[in-house]
């Protein structure tokens, strides 16, 4: 899961190191098209989480006869939403990239032509991930990283022939880009649906019958992953404006912040594979007793804490000679090697607040997930704003709010787990004693 994971990240380089000789404004082209495309990813993550739980509480209850008619769910909402964004944003294009970077640029024109080709995109990319969701009900997480790993892999070959033009295919520019993308993940896709064919899910042979009706598992899945999505969404939400934040106090505290977000990606994309993974374990051993699910996510937040911890204590002790890997500015250096000491507690909190959110979503209970990260954005925002305003802090308010914000998220979340699940703990152990 976390090679997976990563696999959107290393795209998203794979792109900017390729567009990079066509200047600035390609970069500038990708990268915004590169936020927009997490921010859809939100969207389909209703499908995928929904998905993975629903699949994964089926085949660890003995109700294998579920699957055909979740699947059928899933189908159906992929087919509401990718018209709506994959269409829609296809003819909106223009004033999409007029929202993200204004009108009349170069960085502007080279946005729409980017998104003439990545907004149809979107239904290959949202398919992937809905059968990615898929794969992993069953406990399968080795083929979707494998899928993933053969999409980049395209995408490496592909990208600076169709950007650049090779014997007779045309120099595309940014274009080149955006199809080598979807190009590398049609393939991917094609492959994906080929193996899971091949795992006949579809097939019950034996298994008792089920009175579980699509519109039913529709709104199952709804109530699992809207929340989570809003989730994901919010989270991009509070990055963005942390974004805007930072940029009052120049470009070297701007870039600092760029350059120490993508670094930190390596490490709490682990946090995310362990909340998926716990997801999956806890929806599968929903049943096998009352203590799992609670021994389960705090298996989870011991293992993140401790991956955030040795990888924050790490970067905050490499702090220059990392920031210096891609920076030669001596002030960016300085702010950045300050921000990594604050990100150090802010990683272990973070950690914390993504292990007990697997236990949350395994558990059908993703709307706790969205109120703890809500709880975040009131508590985190107004204290950027107002931390940062104080001379004696400057900048480093920011960095701040965002250790205070994380760590009202992680009480939030302790509390919820243990009403939710350690109540139901102590009951069962009650019972046994009694």
């Amino acid at each position: 899961m976390y090679f997976e994971l990563l696999s959107g990240v290393v795209a998203g380089i794979i792109d900017t190191v390729w567009v990079s000789r066509l200047g600035e404004a390609a970069v500038g082209a990708v990268a915004v098209a590169s936020t927009l495309e997490n921010v859809l990813l939100g969207v389909i993550l209703m499908a995928n989480i929904g998905a993975t739980v629903l699949i994964a509480d089926a085949m660890g209850g003995g109700r294998r006869a579920e699957l055909p008619t979740i699947m059928r769910a899933v189908g159906v909402l992929w087919l509401i939403i990718t018209p709506i964004v994959a269409f829609g944003g296809f003819l909106a294009r223009d004033q999409v990239a007029t929202l993200l970077v204004g009108g009349e640029t170069e960085v502007h024109r080279l946005a729409v032509d980017f998104f003439t080709i990545a907004f149809p995109g979107m239904a290959v990319f949202f398919a992937q991930n809905v059968v990615d969701g898929i794969f992993k009900g069953t406990g399968d997480t080795k083929t979707p990283m494998r899928m993933a790993i053969l999409a980049n892999s395209c995408i490496l070959v592909l990208d600076p022939l169709l950007i650049y033009g090779v014997g007779a295919l045309p120099h595309m520019g940014v274009q080149g880009a955006a199809l080598g993308m979807l190009i590398g993940r049609s393939v991917a896709l094609c492959v994906s649906l080929a193996l899971l064919w091949r795992k006949r899910l579809g097939d019950v042979g034996d298994a008792p019958s089920v009175t579980l009706r699509w519109p039913t598992a529709l709104r199952r899945l709804l109530n699992i992953g809207l929340p989570a999505s809003g989730d994901f969404v919010l989270r991009m939400g509070i990055s963005a404006t942390l974004v805007g934040i930072v940029a009052r106090f120049g470009e070297d505290p701007l870039a600092a912040y760029g350059i120490g977000v993508k670094v930190i990606l390596f490490v709490t994309m682990a946090f995310y594979a362990l909340r998926q993974a716990s997801s999956i374990l806890t929806a599968r051993t929903r049943g096998a007793g009352e203590n799992a699910d609670k021994v389960i996510g705090q298996q989870s937040v011991l293992l993140a804490m401790a991956v955030g911890a040795g990888a924050g204590l790490a970067l905050a002790l490499g702090g220059r000679l990392v920031m210096g890997i891609f920076t030669d500015a001596s002030t960016v250096v300085d702010s950045g090697a300050t921000l990594l000491w604050y990100l150090l507690p802010y990683l272990v909190l973070l950690a914390g607040v993504v292990g007990l959110g697997g236990a949350f979503m395994g558990g059908g209970r993703t709307r706790a997930m969205f109120w703890v990260t809500l709880m975040g954005a009131v508590v985190q925002l107004p204290l950027a704003y107002g931390l940062s305003s104080l001379p004696a802090l400057d900048v480093q308010g920011v960095w701040l709010s965002m250790i205070i914000g994380t760590g009202a998220q992680y009480l939030m979340s302790y509390v919820l787990f243990q009403r939710y699940f350690g109540a139901r703990a102590g009951r069962a152990a009650a019972d046994s004693r009694s």
